[in-house]
């Protein structure tokens, strides 16, 4: 199943790439993937890692989905989806919101995702500093100390594990809070 949802994702994403790079999107889900294999063994919970964002960014199907991984994996995924149709704060609101009383297993996902974008946020913002605001939708710093800082909160059941250690020092490293 793991195989399937990396293949899967691959073409999913096939030709995408990396906010304000030329970084192939895949390599994003990849690493959630390998973040969240250390944290579980479930194969279910690895595969929605490598799924998570097709929703959300391609013109995959949750009934494709469904067909191809079954429900639960759907349901991890959509677990991880956000409305676009919402302004981008009351997305991160509700995934916030979402979050604080969420199954362990959408935490797991959700640190994996949370984490890689954070690694990838601070090698650039380590390199150009606050420039690396101008590639996102939302330019203000400020928003996104808040968003992340929030994630970190929700994800608090998480503390004792050192992916959770890693995500609060990128937020120290980048926002200056937390």
């Amino acid at each position: 199943m793991i195989r399937r949802a990396a293949a899967f994702a691959a073409k999913a994403h096939e030709g995408m790439m990396r906010k304000g790079s030329r970084i192939p999107y895949i390599y994003h889900p990849m690493e959630v993937a390998l973040i969240v294999a250390q944290m579980t063994d479930d194969p279910e919970v690895i595969a929605a890692a490598y799924l998570h964002d097709v929703l959300e960014d391609t013109s995959v199907t949750p009934e494709k989905i469904q067909g191809e991984f079954g429900a639960r994996v759907l349901s991890l995924v959509q677990a991880e989806s956000e409305d676009k149709s919402l302004t981008w704060r009351e997305r991160k609101a509700n995934t916030v919101a979402h979050l604080k009383r969420a199954p362990r297993e959408v935490k797991l996902l959700t640190l994996g995702d949370k984490l890689s974008n954070m690694r990838s946020t601070a090698r650039d913002y380590m390199v150009i500093g606050d420039a690396v605001w101008e590639r996102f939708n939302v330019k203000e710093k400020k928003m996104h100390a808040w968003y992340y800082c929030g994630i970190a909160d929700a994800l608090e059941e998480l503390s004792t594990h050192f992916y959770y250690d890693e995500y609060v020092l990128l937020c120290r490293k980048v926002f200056g809070v937390h």
